[in-house]
């Protein structure tokens, strides 16, 4: 394979997704937010719902892109899942931390979680791009998606005696229950939305993204990489339609038509910002997704922490987040802007913290 530049394209969808989750997960009142910038309260896709999948396929994206360069180095497949290992296990390790952060209740304490997804995605996509040739990786992808489909489908719901999709009836929080019962979300207590039995589909996000990559390093031509991408992206959009009416769409049980509908979208997203960006070379509004980028985990984490922060330091029995947003924002603002523009106001806080990162050259690697 020949040496290609960087993909500046992927850098900056990988800021947009982290500055997306970071807006997402902090408005200033959750009673008050726009419906894009809410979740779907179970089937369907809302844009909120988009961001997760997309980080997932950019984790598969670059994971092609990364270890193809390091074994062109010379590294060999011993070392390189040394490193995959311990990657995967800091990143579950730390979306651990961040659940049980700050009081660390270990009989309640949340196991699975967004980081966690994300380890054991990118452990899995990394093993099976190291052991498999391009063929083969679409075939497990393709197939996690069917044996999904399939468990979900047929077989019966243990003490409920049929197959469901409903929040509480459904095999995967069944499992969910059996194997981590006390230690999921706090909001449902009953099933998890990165639970164990829908992390199969999601690796199918991972590899969707590891495909992609092998895309951008075997096709030379520029207008022929954006025509594939793009016509792809569609295909899968239009092959997770037809799945929504047999097996609808669904971020919390991360259905297979879930998959091709977000993984079709994040590739024609993807297409769209190669073109301005790598094709066109219009790089002029990119650079505060760039810097978001760089430190992708990072962010996520540490403004984590500050939010629950923001909730647990009081005056006058008040938390500090109600007084900034109380203050600042809802004293002139209808509530859902209020809480929008403190949403806003975060993220911008988080780019000044980054852009110093980035101005410093201060990049924490997981």
């Amino acid at each position: 394979m020949e040496k290609k530049e960087r993909l500046l394209s992927l850098d900056v969808f990988r800021g947009i997704t982290i500055a997306g989750m970071i807006l997402v997960n902090n408005p200033g009142s959750w009673a008050d937010i726009y419906p894009p910038l809410r979740h779907a309260a179970w089937n369907g896709c809302t844009p909120t719902d988009l961001v997760f999948p997309f980080f997932l396929f950019i984790v598969g994206v670059a994971i092609t892109l990364s270890l193809t360069k390091r074994k062109n180095k010379g590294d060999s497949d011993g070392q390189l899942m040394k490193h995959i290992f311990r990657r995967s296990l800091i990143l579950f390790a730390l979306g651990v931390f961040l659940n049980g952060f700050p009081f660390f209740e270990l009989s309640t304490l949340r196991i699975p979680g967004v980081l966690q997804r994300i380890a054991v995605v990118y452990f899995f996509s990394s093993w099976i791009f190291l052991k498999a040739d391009v063929k083969k990786i679409a075939w497990i992808s393709v197939s996690c998606l069917l044996i999904y489909w399939i468990l979900m489908t047929i077989v019966p719901v243990p003490g409920r005696g049929v197959p469901g999709f409903e929040p509480e009836n459904n095999l995967a929080a069944w499992l969910d229950n059996i194997l981590l019962g006390g230690h999921l979300w706090r909001y449902t207590k009953v099933w998890d939305p990165e639970g164990i039995l829908s992390t199969i589909p999601a690796i199918s996000s991972g590899l969707a993204g590891v495909l992609t990559g092998y895309l951008i390093l075997n096709i030379k031509e520029k207008k022929d990489l954006l025509l594939y991408m793009f016509l792809g992206g569609n295909l899968l959009m239009f092959g997770g339609y037809l799945w929504d009416g047999i097996f609808p769409m669904n971020k919390n049980i991360w259905t297979s038509s879930y998959v091709l509908y977000t993984s079709g979208l994040a590739l024609v997203f993807l297409s769209v910002l190669y073109y301005f960006i790598d094709y066109k070379k219009i790089k002029w509004w990119s650079k505060p997704f760039i810097v978001y980028g760089i430190n992708a985990i990072a962010v996520y984490v540490l403004s984590g922490v500050m939010g629950r922060l923001f909730y647990l330091i009081k005056f006058d029995d008040v938390p500090l987040k109600t007084i900034i947003y109380n203050s600042v924002f809802a004293s002139w603002l209808s509530p859902v802007n209020a809480s929008l523009c403190y949403a806003l106001f975060y993220v911008i806080f988080w780019l000044g913290i980054m852009w110093i990162f980035y101005r410093k050259n201060i990049i924490i690697k997981v």
